[in-house]
C-alpha cells in the first residue's frame, strides 16, 4: 500500500527542515573566508573592500544586531531570513498562480 504527502505538508516539512538547519546547524559552518575573499586575499586587494550597503542592517554579517550570544544571535538571522524567503516565495508563487 503506498502512502500519498500532500504538497502542503510536503512544503511545511521542507519549511521546518529549512528552519531547524539555519537556526541551529548553522552554528558549525565553517569560519573560513569563502571563495571570493580567499582570491581578493591572495591577489592582494582584500584591504580595499569597503563595507556593504546592508552594513548596518539588523542581520548584517550572518548575525542580529543587538544580541551578544554569537549561537543565538545566528540562528535567530538564519530563521528570520527563512521565513522572509519563504514568504516572499509564497506571494510571489500566489501572484504566478493567478496569471496562469
Amino acid at each position: 500500500m503506498k502512502a500519498r504527502v500532500s504538497t502542503r505538508a510536503l512544503v511545511l516539512g521542507g519549511l521546518v527542515v529549512c528552519l531547524i538547519l539555519s537556526s541551529v546547524v548553522s552554528f558549525w559552518a565553517s569560519g573560513h573566508p569563502d571563495g571570493l575573499e580567499r582570491v581578493a586575499e591572495t591577489l592582494g586587494f582584500a584591504g580595499a573592500a569597503g563595507d556593504h550597503g546592508a552594513s548596518g542592517s539588523p542581520f548584517a554579517d550572518y548575525g542580529t544586531k543587538g544580541i551578544g550570544d554569537g549561537f543565538l544571535s545566528g540562528g535567530l538571522a538564519g530563521f528570520v531570513g527563512v521565513l522572509l524567503t519563504g514568504a516572499l516565495m509564497w506571494v510571489l508563487l500566489r501572484l504566478a498562480r493567478r496569471r496562469g
